[in-house]
């Protein structure tokens, strides 16, 4: 019986070890735990510090684009849109003849005016960091001169909404005469024909006449800013 004893002691040393490995797991697990929520708070607080200095960057470049141009906007029947930082012009007669991708007199001394003071403003060294794009859109209604069912107008009005955006940026781009201002607005800005894809509708009908608009948007890098962090977190 006496001799069981050393036995008994072993199996119990044995136990005190693994008891002991097992509590060192625990704090090992533990540590890796709290520093995963530490990662996950500290990216969940990067997201919002982007999505705060987003939205203050929104604002200052709409105040700043509203102060330059609002005395003009009656003049050049366009208006700014907050949310998206968009400048529309929303007077087709003044933009193009119908059917026509050649820009009118009037809508070219409008830009003459417009766009090297817009480019001022968002190339400077304020802003120019968060630009992710510069998109001249071109729109148009659902309608289309001639027996069209509605595919086929919305593939005519496609290629006319193209070659009037490349139009567009193709007269901005020779109003900008220094090298440098050029080759960072070749960078980031884009000629986007949208057909009759966006249409602008009052009580759910189709304002045929403020659909046929140009338009010149801001995006910021916010956005991609944000799926940077989320992407970051999904490999931890």
């Amino acid at each position: 019986m006496f001799r069981n004893w050393p036995r008994s002691n072993e199996a119990e040393s044995d136990w005190v070890s693994i008891s002991d490995l097992m509590s060192v797991l625990m704090i090992i697990f533990l540590f890796i735990a709290i520093s995963y929520m530490h990662n996950v708070q500290q990216n969940q607080l990067n997201i919002k510090k982007v999505a705060v200095a987003y939205q203050e960057l929104q604002t200052d470049l709409y105040l700043e684009l509203w102060k330059e141009f609002k005395d003009d906007l009656p003049a050049w029947q366009a208006v700014i849109e907050k949310k998206t930082l968009t400048i529309r012009f929303e007077e087709p007669e003044v933009l193009f003849r119908i059917g026509s991708f050649e820009l009118s007199e009037k809508f070219q001394i409008i830009l003459n005016d417009f766009f090297p003071r817009y480019v001022r403003i968002i190339s400077s060294d304020k802003y120019r960091n968060n630009i992710e794009e510069i998109r001249i859109e071109g729109h148009t209604s659902s309608e289309w001169n001639g027996e069209s069912n509605d595919v086929e107008a919305y593939f005519h009005n496609m290629r006319l909404s193209q070659n009037r955006t490349r139009s567009v940026l193709k007269y901005c781009m020779s109003l900008i005469k220094e090298a440098e201002s050029q080759g960072w607005t070749c960078k980031y800005i884009t000629a986007n024909g949208l057909s009759s894809s966006h249409l602008i509708k009052i009580e759910g009908i189709e304002d045929k006449q403020k659909s046929r608009r140009v338009e010149f948007r801001t995006k910021t890098n916010a956005e991609k800013k944000v799926v940077e962090i989320i992407e970051r977190m999904e490999k931890i």
